[in-house]
């Protein structure tokens, strides 16, 4: 299925005169890859297969390789502008141990090293395929709906203008500390799968559910969500990145007029990758599978929630309504992986059928209600944050319940002792 899908996204972006994702990940096997670290995180999954002197070995192979790509490409000064000096290395290891577990293993050992090879490359192609829904969205939607998600986004106060502000009074550092945060996401989601996988060598099995299973679907559904309410974000649609297709420049200075929102024509090549913010749906999963962790790994899971969420905003990439969408979108699908995994009761489907209904619902109202949500704020905002609270509440409430309960220890009851004569 995978590699079918990938074969449609390959056979779509060739019909715009694009690579697509199967030529795009071919090419890093030799030339400069478009994220290193993104390749040595697939590569650390795969590992979780291995044992530790397995592991010390994969890790130098993938250095050396990546020291011998830099000394040839050093002489010749290629050029690095458009992706990182290293990176190679950890995909020749992991096409390396595809081939080890095709022709050096058998049974359970072969399919359980498959199984991490496939999970370390399914990362990897996660970017990929990525890269090529949002050239299928920008070149099959010419026509975008910010003007209604903008003014929607007046219930809330307009916090992608608000953050925008803050932002750039931070200045350069924080404008930094967020962009690496932003950029990262996947890494810090492999950071935390790890954990949740640390037992797999000695186990010889995965877990039914961990967090990259979520992160790959959220990935895999949220561009079709795009596809149906195309939005490129108000650094685009208010700023000076939009250029002549913005409606106006004034993001994040002043928050634009409420008027009766129309579909606007845009360029081609802007992804209308906003609605639902994914990267808000990726740090909420990683904030709730953080939670299982020690209290180091709670800690991070927050601070990359609260990070991402600035970012996303911050940098105009975002209205505040895509971030309400992005969290409902997220338990809801978690909801589904996690009752895939336990299987399926009354109360998952309830789960699931409330957070979907709940979905659909924003969407209905970004679209068919956004200038009656701008004219009464103080109630279409606080309907806006109880609806998403309400998906939060129900979905602890529910997998609380899936937990395992703890059975108490019994005491064992005083036996009388024998007494001297």
């Amino acid at each position: 299925m995978a590699l079918g899908f990938l074969i449609a996204l390959e056979i779509a972006a060739r019909h715009y005169g694009q690579p697509g994702p199967i030529t795009n990940q071919a090419r890093e096997v030799f030339f400069l890859p478009k994220s290193g670290p993104l390749l040595y995180a697939g590569m650390a999954l795969m590992m979780v297969v291995l044992s530790w002197r397995e592991r010390f070995i994969a890790a130098g192979v993938a250095i050396g390789i990546d020291l011998v790509f830099l000394a040839v490409r050093w002489p010749v000064d290629a050029p690095e502008t458009h992706g990182h000096p290293f990176g190679n290395g950890a995909l020749w290891v992991l096409l390396g141990y595809a081939v080890i577990a095709v022709t050096r293993r058998t049974g359970k050992e072969r399919a359980l090293l498959l199984k991490g090879v496939g999970l370390g490359l399914l990362l990897v192609a996660g970017r990929k395929t990525g890269d090529t829904w949002l050239l299928i969205t920008s070149k099959t939607q010419p026509t975008v709906l910010d003007q209604y998600v903008a003014t929607a986004d007046q219930a809330l106060g307009n916090p992608s203008w608000l953050v925008g502000r803050i932002v750039r009074a931070t200045g350069p550092v924080g404008e930094h500390v967020l962009d690496y945060v932003y950029i990262q996401l996947a890494v810090a989601a492999v950071v935390i799968a790890l954990y949740q996988m640390r037992h797999v060598a000695a186990e010889r099995a995965f877990p039914r559910h961990h967090l990259v299973r979520t992160f790959l679907v959220i990935g895999l559904l949220g561009p079709g969500i795009y596809m149906l309410f195309p939005v490129v974000g108000p650094i685009f649609a208010y700023g000076v990145n939009g250029g002549q297709f913005a409606v106006t420049d004034v993001w994040p200075d002043t928050p634009p007029p409420i008027d009766v929102p129309h579909g606007m024509p845009f360029n081609d090549f802007t992804p209308r990758n906003c609605m639902p913010s994914l990267h808000t749906a990726w740090a909420t999963a990683i904030f709730i599978h953080s939670r299982q962790g020690p209290r180091l790994m709670r800690f991070a899971g927050t601070f990359w929630l609260i990070t991402t969420l600035g970012a996303t905003l911050g940098f105009g990439y975002h209205y505040g309504v895509d971030l309400v969408a992005g969290v409902v979108f997220t338990l809801t699908i978690e909801a589904a992986m996690r009752a895939f995994a336990r299987g399926w009761d009354r109360s998952a489907i309830q789960l699931v059928a409330y957070g979907t209904s709940v979905f659909g619902a924003l969407l209905l109202s970004y679209r068919f209600l956004p200038l009656e949500m701008s004219k009464h704020p103080w109630v279409a905002g606080p309907l806006l944050i109880l609806a998403m609270c309400s998906v939060i509440l129900g979905y602890v409430r529910t997998t609380k319940q899936w937990e395992p309960k703890a059975v108490p220890m019994l005491k064992p009851e005083p036996e009388p002792q024998p007494q001297l004569v």
